[in-house]
């Protein structure tokens, strides 16, 4: 890979490498295409420049709040890993708000925000099935919008999706981090699976008190809402 796009670097080890500016200016253009693109899908769809600035307005505050919550760790698991503060679940909504199509554009955008916090990767596959892969599949929850409980049925289908990728990212790249005594599929899966499956409990939980319920029912009718 030349300079333009990666350079190397030692944060991690001597085969890592990190964005330069004019990488970090690609997956910016990047963002900006997916989000544009997810805008004009939904314009089409719903032929209402109203409900199209709706959907910016509600889909950048849920993005900010996953980026913020993101950072909001609530306790790290022994294996590694980190479960935050609900962060997925603002992603997921955008999908259950607005759509597959909508929800798998912004979450990739998502993906590759969460790669610009930090731009250290091994390979571009690595880095593609790590981010925007992983995070894109939280949009799955659009496909699950107009059925009986589909925020928690896409919440689900989003999280296991993001934890396939994940899983399939440490079999392939990670597998040298395995114990001897551990198959890398296993390690993968226990490493990958625990903190992200702590999360969903602890979501899942809450999504399903009828308070939290009612009130996230609310929320899409806003953001549905062409007034």
């Amino acid at each position: 890979m030349n300079h333009f796009f990666a350079s190397p670097t030692n944060e991690w080890n001597d085969h890592a490498m990190r964005l330069t500016p004019a990488g970090l200016l690609t997956v910016a253009a990047v963002i900006a295409l997916l989000v544009i693109i997810a805008l004009l899908r939904r314009y089409r769809q719903s032929q209402s420049k109203k409900l199209t600035t709706r959907q910016l307005v509600f889909s950048s505050a849920a993005m900010a709040l996953a980026m913020v919550a993101s950072m909001i760790k609530l306790f790290e698991l022994p294996m590694g890993g980190s479960v935050t503060l609900l962060s997925m679940l603002f992603i997921v909504l955008i999908g259950y708000w607005f759509g597959p199509c909508a929800g798998l554009m912004t979450a990739t955008a998502y993906g590759l925000l969460q790669f610009v916090l930090e731009p250290v990767f091994y390979t571009v596959p690595q880095m593609l099935t790590d981010y925007p892969l992983a995070f894109g599949a939280l949009g799955l929850s659009g496909f699950f919008r107009k059925q009986k409980h589909g925020l928690i049925k896409g919440y689900a289908a989003g999280v296991l999706g993001r934890c396939f990728f994940s899983f399939l990212s440490g079999v392939i790249f990670f597998a040298s981090y395995a114990p001897e005594t551990m198959a890398a599929p296993i390690y993968s899966l226990l490493y990958n699976g625990s903190y992200l499956g702590a999360e969903a409990a602890i979501t899942l939980s809450l999504l399903a008190l009828p308070p939290v319920s009612r009130a996230l029912a609310q929320v899409k009718q806003m953001a549905l809402e062409e007034s």
